[in-house]
């Protein structure tokens, strides 16, 4: 039964990202588009990082190289964030105030699942490999000698670094699908995704720069701090357990609290026509 459901889902995930970007993809000039803003964010974002680091100083005790790395993360998420996370979740208060959410939740799939994957965007694409390269620029530089001598130690860098990547993806996808899932009772919940989006922007530096009370507030109410400066410090061979073990945790906690409370509105949905 198992294993005739993900073969479910798998295929309707195939179709969806299918018809997904055969539509998007009748735009190609999006693609250089993109490009050029991601490349114009990155720019504005290095300038400022240079500022910081002008006169001898250091960032919250991390290098240049390291905070690119930091950079890198960020620049990916946020290219995960326009392929999926914003053409998706975006739509769930057009599907309420519409009505149109009464037809997902006919279909003999979950509702959380269609909401979440229907839409792909692959202009989100260029965000991602350049956040890639952002990443593996910074940590040939912080670490050259370790890439040749301790092959082994890289990989398992790497391999912590991408589960507590891929938990950081599960936390952002967690905080946007629990803001869009209030539409069930708030009309203009975008505002709302637009906020968190932008405050998210603090990721794009290490936690440690900011001050105490900031850095509090970036890892116990919005935590920033998961997002980025934790997956970097595990690339950088610097991870600590106690943070990494928090990682998952967040992720595995918002990942419920996100299941729980969509489960929870749905019981008050009464759809537009009601």
């Amino acid at each position: 039964m198992a294993r005739e459901r993900l073969r479910l889902y798998g295929s309707c995930l195939r179709r969806f990202w299918g018809s997904a970007l055969a539509a998007e993809l009748e735009y190609p000039g999006n693609a250089l588009v993109e490009l050029i803003a991601v490349i114009g964010n990155l720019a504005g974002s290095l300038f400022v990082l240079s500022l910081l680091y002008g006169h001898g100083r250091d960032l919250g005790g991390w290098s240049w190289d390291a905070a690119l790395v930091v950079l890198g993360l960020y620049t990916l998420l946020d290219g995960f964030t326009s392929c999926l996370l914003q053409p998706n979740l975006s739509r769930i208060v057009q599907h309420v105030q519409t009505g149109s959410l009464d037809f997902v939740l006919l279909k003999p799939i979950d509702s959380q699942f269609w909401l979440s994957t229907r839409q792909i965007s692959p202009w989100g694409l260029p965000a991602i490999v350049v956040g890639m390269g952002l990443i593996g620029w910074g940590l040939a530089q912080a670490t050259p000698v370790m890439v040749w001598s301790q092959p082994w130690a890289v990989g398992s860098r790497l391999l912590l670094g991408l589960c507590l990547l891929s938990a950081a993806a599960a936390i952002l996808y967690s905080l946007w699908f629990l803001l869009a899932s209030l539409s069930i009772w708030f009309v203009k919940v975008w505002n709302a995704t637009e906020v968190l989006r932008y405050t998210l922007v603090a990721g794009r530096y290490p936690v440690s720069a900011y001050p105490p009370g900031l850095r509090l507030v970036f890892t116990l109410v919005l935590p920033v701090a998961f997002l980025t400066t934790v997956p970097a410090e595990a690339l950088l061979g610097r991870a600590s357990p106690l943070w990494a073990a928090g990682s998952l945790m967040a992720a595995a906690l918002t990942l419920w609290l996100s299941r729980a409370f969509w489960q929870h509105a749905l019981r008050h949905y009464t759809s537009a026509s009601s």
